[in-house]
């Protein structure tokens, strides 16, 4: 991996992105249900942040827990990686 923070940026960026369209979720419906929940991001701010995948852990797990998600498993992620050409050491 050359750039690991890059490869793990796009990686978030990458999970967050197929979370929301398996769920028909666009960023003014996300930054609605992270509002209910006390967070305020607006759809921009929230798309900026994703197609960087620069985003800290808190804001991650707020829009984790408003899509739903009931697990992210570890071959779902190396799966994304392998998608993006990169394979992890064992």
């Amino acid at each position: 991996m050359q750039n690991q923070s890059a490869d793990w940026r796009q990686l978030v960026q990458r999970l967050i992105k197929a979370e929301m369209s398996k769920r028909g979720v666009k960023y003014q419906d996300l930054s609605d249900r992270l509002a209910r929940i006390g967070v305020n991001q607006s759809a921009d701010n929230l798309r900026n942040k994703v197609n960087k995948g620069i985003l800290g852990a808190d804001l991650l797990l707020q829009i984790i827990t408003v899509l739903n998600v009931r697990r992210i498993e570890r071959d779902d992620l190396l799966d994304i990686f392998a998608d993006m050409g990169i394979q992890l050491p064992e």
